[in-house]
């Protein structure tokens, strides 16, 4: 009897020992109790499997990698109008461009910030109205010369409430909020190239600095319109053109500095930001013309004349 219950037995046990789900062998260790048991296998639904995503054929990728790179930007906002200027003596140039630079770190900034120290701010700017006040001339009539007759009207303008109102001009109460008559930079040269007259090249004199044929005229023209020029004996008008040069330059300590302090060149840089500046001045005076409005500009921004087109 005990010989049929010892078969009944090893029977039972290798039954259980391949049932599914049971197999001791399969388990690792410190595995929970549920683990042994038997849990069927169930198919899986397909709701949880994602579904691959289609591939997109290699043209529609392309055309995408396209549409990203020419996106509709206003390239208006962005470019600025490249303006290039002859410069056929460029070695005496860049010497004359030394000398003004040593000239003015080693004589007028030094003077000029002494000056400084000494007067104050409100006094030097006084200074300056009363000078820019005395130039009236040769901006009335620039003004006039350019058929710039508003502008001409408020030269004239504050000419009469600088001098009478403004102690001679010591003061600039035609610039304050409640007249708002703001002085007008007209000059020999943009008049010339209001006209359509080209700059001809680039030429760097000694003092004077950046200059063209055509701006050069500015420097011997306009000295003839400034009453200071007629003072005497030589020395005395040479004095005042001097005090006014560094009571300016105490004004404006810092901006040649920081052009050429991230130039690669500066001589270049200063050339290129001369000729771009005075092609603005000249466009922004023939928007004021009445006779020459929109006129000559494509001569401007070359700064060529229309002969040498």
């Amino acid at each position: 009897m005990k010989v049929y219950i010892s078969w009944i037995v090893l029977f039972l046990i290798l039954s259980a020992g391949s049932a599914p789900g049971l197999c001791l062998a399969a388990r690792p260790m410190g595995a929970p109790v549920d683990a042994l048991s038997p849990q069927p296998a169930l198919p899986a639904r397909t709701s949880d499997i994602p579904a691959p995503s289609p591939k997109k054929p290699d043209s529609a990728i392309q055309d995408e990698y396209n549409d990203d790179r020419n996106l509709d930007y206003d390239d208006e906002l962005f470019k600025e109008e490249r303006i290039t200027i002859a410069d056929p003596i460029e070695p005496f140039n860049r010497a004359m461009h030394q000398f003004n630079d040593k000239l003015y770190f080693w004589a007028l900034k030094p003077v000029a910030q002494g000056y400084k120290v000494v007067v104050p701010e409100p006094a030097r700017i006084s200074v300056k109205n009363f000078f820019s006040n005395l130039a009236f001339p040769g901006r009335f009539l620039n003004c006039v010369l350019q058929t710039d007759f508003a502008g001409a009207a408020t030269e004239l303008g504050r000419f009469t409430i600088n001098t009478v109102w403004g102690i001679g001009g010591l003061m600039d109460p035609a610039a304050g909020k409640a007249l708002d008559l703001q002085k007008q930079d007209a000059d020999l040269g943009q008049t010339l190239g209001v006209y359509g007259v080209g700059h001809g090249f680039y030429i760097v004199w000694p003092v004077y600095g950046p200059s063209s044929p055509r701006d050069s005229v500015t420097i011997v023209g306009d000295q003839f319109l400034y009453p200071p020029s007629y003072i005497y004996p030589w020395y005395i008008n040479r004095g005042v053109w001097a005090y006014e040069k560094i009571n300016h330059a105490s004004l404006r300590i810092g901006d040649y500095e920081a052009l050429i302090g991230a130039a690669i060149d500066p001589y270049v840089s200063i050339r290129d930001a001369y000729i771009q500046y005075r092609m603005k001045e000249v466009k922004a005076r023939q928007a004021r013309s009445v006779l020459f409005k929109n006129t000559g500009e494509d001569q401007t921004a070359k700064g060529l004349s229309p002969s040498e087109k």
